[in-house]
């Protein structure tokens, strides 16, 4: 439903203003009539608490793209709420800057984009929501995400206890680990189940650097503490230089966006650290290929040689498609050996495909091999598997055997 104030708020806003000069205007107007603001707060709260309910991940409003809908995300489907009603642009404008602070609308001006968390809470129920504010054809739209209330174990993820033991910091209190995959393919989620373990298991110091903060650990057996990159740090670079003077046993680095993060986490990791951190790729080896070239070419062997040393997993997942419309988790374990750090370091990335065909005893498995097993549970079809394997030669050689 659209709303109550939106012909006045049109007639104050000039035709020909758009982007931040059509922003700034909204805000003032907003400003100047305080009351107005609340009724976007209520329905922005309402539209986020009706995520849980309706097992909505994401919801988008605003700009061209949405065609003045709101649209949301079940189970990877998206999709407009056409109950909701059409949104003129500057209605889902002032939604979205009702709930900014002023310096966050200084940094949306100037950067034209702007992640944030939010915390909401109704009766006993409290969500948070990771917010990214941006422009679309010079109209302001929003893509708000949930944060899972609880935590997974690492056996509801179905993570090998051999390789929980690897990430564990009361097993191996160095290495690096690394959760791969596109956006939206659940690596906070595995993420904040690792980082759950070490805090139940260990007597130690966590510290998370991420941007934004999504789920908050409260201390148990580890000291944890959060650092949102753009409040309580610059940058990844600088969170991960500054953690180490801050007596951490784990840097947690939520993502190696840059050279110069990358570089960073393998220092921290080599100067006898565990590490953990995400990449967007879609497989073991892009992500080693991705580390590398990064990098000019007369840097490569001396990233590569260090890589080898202090890499320890790599998790690289996929939610895929249930057969009752759901999503399941499918995902390729990298467990580094000595065979797989001669490979890094001889420039034979290729052969480590097979040593994880080969290295279930050691929780290795591919994505082919795990999609495999869910295709025979009756989880998925054969078609799902065929669409979202990385090696599709490999997946039909698979699908094909009695």
């Amino acid at each position: 439903m659209p709303l109550s104030f939106t012909k006045d708020l049109m007639n104050a806003i000039p035709h020909n203003f758009t982007g931040v000069e059509q922003c700034q205007a909204i805000d003032r107007w907003l400003n100047e009539n305080e009351d107005a603001g609340i009724e976007p707060q209520i329905m922005l709260r309402t539209w986020l608490l009706r995520m849980r309910d309706f097992v909505v991940s994401d919801i988008d409003f605003g700009g061209p793209g949405c065609s003045k809908y709101v649209w949301n995300r079940t189970y990877g489907v998206k999709k407009p709420i056409k109950e909701f009603g059409e949104f003129e642009y500057v209605e889902t404008a002032a939604i979205i800057l009702c709930w900014l602070s002023p310096i966050q609308k200084r940094k949306l001006y100037e950067n034209r984009s702007l992640d944030f968390s939010l915390d909401l809470s109704e009766n006993d129920y409290r969500a948070r929501f990771r917010g990214s504010v941006y422009f679309d054809r010079n109209f302001l739209c929003a893509n708000f995400r949930r944060i899972n209330e609880k935590v997974y174990s690492i056996e509801q993820l179905g993570i090998p206890k051999i390789i929980a033991e690897r990430m564990n910091l009361h097993y191996e209190k160095v290495g690096l680990v690394l959760i791969t995959g596109i956006t939206g393919a659940g690596k906070s989620t595995t993420l904040d189940a690792i980082i759950d373990m070490n805090n139940r298991d260990n007597n130690a110091h966590i510290v998370i650097i991420a941007h934004p903060i999504e789920y908050v650990h409260e201390s148990k057996q580890c000291l944890v503490r959060h650092r949102e990159v753009g409040v309580d740090v610059l940058s990844f670079e600088r969170g991960a230089v500054e953690a180490l003077r801050q007596d951490p046993d784990i840097i947690v680095v939520g993502e190696m966006r840059d050279s110069r993060t990358i570089a960073t986490v393998l220092e921290i990791t080599d100067s006898g650290h565990k590490a953990f951190s995400t990449l967007h790729t879609s497989s073991a080896i892009d992500s080693i290929h991705r580390i590398i070239a990064e990098f000019p070419p007369e840097e490569q062997e001396r990233i590569r040689n260090r890589l080898a040393d202090v890499l320890s997993v790599i998790i690289s997942q996929k939610l895929v498609p249930t057969v009752d419309g759901k999503l399941v988790l499918a995902k390729e374990i990298l467990s580094v050996d000595s065979s797989v750090q001669a490979a890094i370091r001889n420039k034979n990335i290729g052969e480590i495909y097979q040593m994880m065909v080969e290295g279930r005893k050691l929780g290795m498995v591919t994505l082919e091999q795990d999609l495999l097993e869910l295709y025979k549970r009756g989880v998925i079809t054969n078609k799902t598997a065929l669409n979202y394997a990385n090696n599709k030669r490999r997946i039909i050689q698979l699908l094909s055997m009695p």
